[in-house]
């Protein structure tokens, strides 16, 4: 069995282009959360025996997380411009090192949808941020490294 500590999981912005990725790790990231799910369709039929039929549809999927406000911060300005731009940013959310086989997560091109200023009165002021699928000439894929 192998467990991985959330600790050693990693975000990454592709700088590059799909087929050259260029993964920048961002190191400002504090609590991150990867949300995967289905849409549901009804498929009882009489003869499923009294139970319901569900088939899964259409994917979604969105990464939260916190980044300290860092304007310094280069991960930080891409997604700010990213945000107010309303310009796609290609994630790579990764359960360890880009340069690890077997490492995997979900890779795609996403719109920030959520840019919120925390600041709490003795802790370091953060952004809150949402980043969901957006159009793109690439589906989201899961990727695992070889």
């Amino acid at each position: 069995m192998s467990v991985k500590l959330g600790l050693d999981a990693k975000l990454y912005r592709n700088t590059g282009n799909y087929a050259a990725p260029n993964w920048q790790e961002m190191k400002n990231v504090k609590d991150l959360t990867l949300a995967v799910e289905a849409g549901e369709a009804d498929a009882t039929t009489r003869g499923n025996a009294g139970w319901k039929a569900t088939l899964a549809t259409l994917k979604d999927g969105s990464i939260e997380f916190e980044m300290v406000w860092d304007t310094a911060d280069a991960g930080f300005t891409a997604i700010r411009t990213a945000f107010f731009g309303n310009a796609p940013i290609e994630f790579a959310v990764l359960d360890g090192d880009k340069a690890t086989t077997g490492t995997q997560g979900l890779r795609a091109s996403m719109a920030i949808t959520k840019f919120s200023r925390n600041e709490p009165l003795e802790e370091a002021i953060t952004v809150s941020v949402t980043a969901k699928p957006t159009y793109s000439d690439h589906a989201p894929e899961w990727m695992v490294v070889p």
